[in-house]
């Protein structure tokens, strides 16, 4: 199946970033998870007789298993791949008890970007078995089109905010003829950011900061690919154009160049000593919103050293 720009978003949070998950977990299933939950990312590649099978997401917290697939249109055939997903998913893990198996679906949900008036609040599908015996299976759905920019900052519900700007994508040319409507646009981004700033800065997230108003962008780009204006607009506002996580990046430049600073003093040491140094220093930059410079000390050493004294590193 052809993967779209939001199955790449939604995968690299649960990649990168599977905490964010857990709120969205507690506010489908009822759960109470703290945020710092001990996961497990299962393999999301699941192989058939007639080929793969390719899911979303598979997440183990504690002995449960969590399945949340991200669909952009609302499909009517969606609980049927559900359930051919959930059963690829636990023939791997069913457990043998003597001759017999167990086989225990994972809990499941699907998040609907996009929905209607006719999107079911539970995907439904009658299982009948060979005795006879008939099983609802019936799982959960999210829609986006249920959330404000509050209750998602109120739930915690970080996840949710790249596909926010969903909510506006027919609005592309009324935004472009009434400066009004697009100023109000400007202003709930602008909102978004000093909240998910102040959220994220006074928990020491800074990083996450920066890689989820990447994706944000990245999503508004793809909405109005065509609306030149409201794409710079959004993008000015929010900071960022590409979907490589900046902190990740920044990371690997900070590790090269502590390994370069290690080989120069010739001793392990001196690297792991340069690597964590950098990494201080790069933190505090980002903490700061001093996104220029990061790039100035990854190839400038005598910047890199000032920096250093400026921060007492």
């Amino acid at each position: 199946m052809h993967n779209t720009i939001f199955d790449d978003v939604f995968r690299t949070m649960i990649e990168k970033m599977p905490y964010l998950a857990v709120p969205l977990i507690n506010e489908v299933f009822h759960t109470s998870y703290p945020e710092d939950v001990k996961i497990i990312q299962l393999r999301n590649e699941h192989q058939q007789e007639n080929g793969e099978v390719i899911t979303d997401s598979c997440l183990l917290i504690g002995k449960k298993m969590y399945h949340i697939e991200c669909q952009s249109t609302d499909d009517t055939t969606m609980a049927i791949r559900m359930i051919e997903y959930d059963f690829a998913i636990r023939i791997e893990h069913a457990e043998k008890q003597g001759r017999r198996y167990r086989i225990e679906f994972p809990k499941s949900c699907v998040l609907f970007l996009r929905s209607s008036k006719n999107t079911p609040d539970h995907l439904e599908a009658e299982v009948v078995f060979p005795d006879g015996r008939v099983h609802l299976y019936s799982i959960p759905t999210i829609k986006m089109a249920d959330y404000t920019k509050n209750s998602i900052f109120e739930k915690n519900l970080l996840m949710l905010l790249p596909f926010y700007i969903i909510r506006y994508e027919k609005k592309g040319h009324d935004l472009n003829e009434d400066p009004e409507l697009f100023q109000i646009l400007l202003n709930e981004y602008e909102e978004i950011r000093v909240n998910l700033e102040k959220e994220l800065s006074e928990t020491g997230r800074s990083e996450l900061y920066t890689d989820l108003t990447k994706l944000i962008v990245k999503i508004s780009d793809y909405i109005f690919r065509e609306e030149d204006e409201i794409r710079k607009g959004l993008g000015d506002i929010m900071g960022g154009k590409v979907l490589e996580l900046e902190s990740e990046r920044l990371k690997a430049e900070g590790q090269a160049i502590g390994r370069a600073e290690g080989r120069a003093e010739g001793q392990v040491i001196g690297q792991a000593q340069g690597e964590a140094r950098l990494g201080s220093l790069i933190n505090r930059l980002i903490q700061e919103q001093r996104i220029d410079e990061i790039q100035i000390v990854s190839t400038d050493s005598e910047r890199r050293e000032q920096l250093y004294k400026e921060y007492n590193l």
